[in-house]
């Protein structure tokens, strides 16, 4: 029998109030059940949002080091269970043991960055335009914040969220994926072993239009900060504009590597095939464009296909495996329907194109790598996420529309260029609408002192990662102390 978990609400595991539960499975064995979880309600969600306001007033009053403190606490202790929660992710996502190892490393090291930031914190000092006064900026909490987070990344982003908000100072009411309800209990479970004041973390498990509409409309949380699709972001920022309440958004994209010439086509081959299916391409930055020039172009195809042909799909706790199963049947059938759209478009599957049969996958979801060739840029599978093993190769005849198509989506996260030429380089950098760029680098593969984020439809301007990630749980307060004895009237007035 499965074991049974619960929210975590005011530092007590509490049931759903509904009583009504569902189950995590293995995306690779549908008959392994990795647990039963409380389907939450708009009940649960006031309870842990009563929580979180309940505690913020002291937690914005804990010095920032200390706050700061239990990230790095909490870090140690995950470093001690790398290994054992990537086989649970492997068995709960599905993506190959190595992959779940470095999802976790990730949160580790953004634990410990964040913990860094907590004898930072800084603001600035700037000189005031009168006599005897002083003039600076400090950062201030916002409140109680809702934080809506995807399956991909189980450990890692959720992370990027949880840290940013306690070192600012913030309360939470985290509202994981249904997909890996798991480790997000394990990952809290953490913060309350190393000490974490009951309410400032509380976790609610459940169906994003019932727990997440509820934290979205829930009047007490001040800010939403939510990775996802572009269609459920735009109804949260609706939502979110309509009460005023502040929303980061980290939502789709649609990356583009491009092949130069003189690129090194072996390096090229190689970055495109890892940043297209690593993960089974169920990646925000996954190189789901392939923009090549085209004196290039058959070479380049030759070896990509050869390549993409060699990696073994399976179970990701083999570790031989490259490419490992998609999280569930819903999503099996999308990639699958957009892989004959792109059929009917008139592009050419080279590789793949198909879901995979036999005794290793029959309990599984589990889909051939796929490239398309003859792929244009205003094609469906060019234009849409697609979130799977599929990628495509669009012709170019030099820089300047291959940048043109790079940025012919109306998504802008990651992007690559793979050349030589110093020239090409700085005309990708200063030319490519993408938040993410990248000069003989992978699409993915992103550290964590550096803003994440995209252009256009991949997001609303917010970053997480890097300093700027404290932006998204914190306003910025004007301080100035006037010494002088006498009231200064500002702007020359007398």
């Amino acid at each position: 029998m499965a074991e049974e978990y619960r929210h975590y609400i005011g530092g007590k595991w509490e049931p759903s109030s509904s009583g009504k539960t569902f189950e995590s499975r293995n995306p690779a064995n549908h008959d392994e059940v990795m647990g039963s979880f409380p389907l939450g309600t708009a009940e649960d969600v006031e309870n842990a949002v009563a929580a979180a306001r309940e505690t913020f007033p002291e937690w914005m009053l804990t010095p920032v080091p200390k706050r700061g403190d239990y990230l790095l606490r909490a870090g140690l202790l995950l470093e001690e269970r790398k290994e054992e929660y990537a086989n649970l992710m492997t068995r709960e996502m599905g993506k190959t043991l190595k992959e779940t190892r470095a999802d976790i490393q990730e949160g580790i090291d953004f634990l410990f960055y964040m913990a860094g930031e907590g004898r930072r914190f800084f603001g600035h000092t700037m000189p005031a335009e009168l006599p005897d006064k002083f003039s600076m900026t400090v950062r201030h909490p916002i409140g109680v914040v809702g934080l809506i987070t995807p399956w991909n990344f189980p450990i890692a982003i959720p992370l990027w969220k949880i840290a940013a908000a306690i070192v600012s100072g913030c309360t939470s009411v985290f509202k994981p994926s249904q997909d890996t309800p798991l480790l997000a209990t394990l990952l809290v479970q953490i913060f309350e072993e190393v000490g974490l004041p009951p309410g400032v973390l509380n976790l609610i498990h459940g169906k994003g239009r019932e727990v997440g509409v509820a934290l979205v409309e829930h009047p007490d949380v001040r800010a939403i900060s939510f990775t996802g699709s572009l269609e459920v972001g735009r109804q949260i920022a609706e939502r979110c504009g309509a009460q005023m309440k502040r929303c980061s958004m980290e939502l789709g994209s649609k990356n583009v590597l491009i092949v130069m010439p003189d690129a090194d086509l072996d390096l090229a081959v190689e970055a495109s095939a890892w940043g297209a299916f690593a993960t089974s391409g169920q990646r925000c930055t996954a190189t789901s464009r392939l923009v090549v020039l085209a004196e290039v172009r058959k070479p380049f195809t030759d070896q990509l296909v050869s390549r993409v042909e060699s990696m073994r799909v399976g179970n990701g706790l083999d570790p031989e495996v490259e490419l490992a199963p998609v999280i569930n049947e819903r999503q099996k059938a999308k990639i699958l329907e957009y892989i004959g759209i792109g059929r009917d478009e008139g592009a050419v599957v080279l590789t793949g194109g198909e879901e995979l049969k036999g005794p290793e996958y029959d309990r599984g979801n589990f889909i051939a790598p796929t490239v398309f060739d003859e792929m244009t840029p205003n094609m469906r599978i060019a234009q849409e996420e697609i979130f799977g093993p599929v990628t495509g190769i669009i012709r170019a005849m030099d820089i300047d529309e291959a940048i043109e198509h790079a940025n012919s989506t109306g998504y802008g996260l990651s992007a690559s260029i793979y050349t030589r030429d110093i020239t090409n380089v700085f005309k990708a950098i200063q030319r490519l609408e993408f938040g993410v760029v990248y000069a003989n680098a992978p699409t993915i593969g992103a550290e964590v002192q550096l803003p994440f984020g995209g252009m256009k439809n991949t997001g609303n301007g917010h970053r997480e990662a890097g300093p700027q990630s404290l932006d998204e749980f914190t306003e910025w307060k004007a301080v100035s102390i006037d010494f002088s004895g006498r009231v200064q009237k500002a702007q020359g007035i007398d």
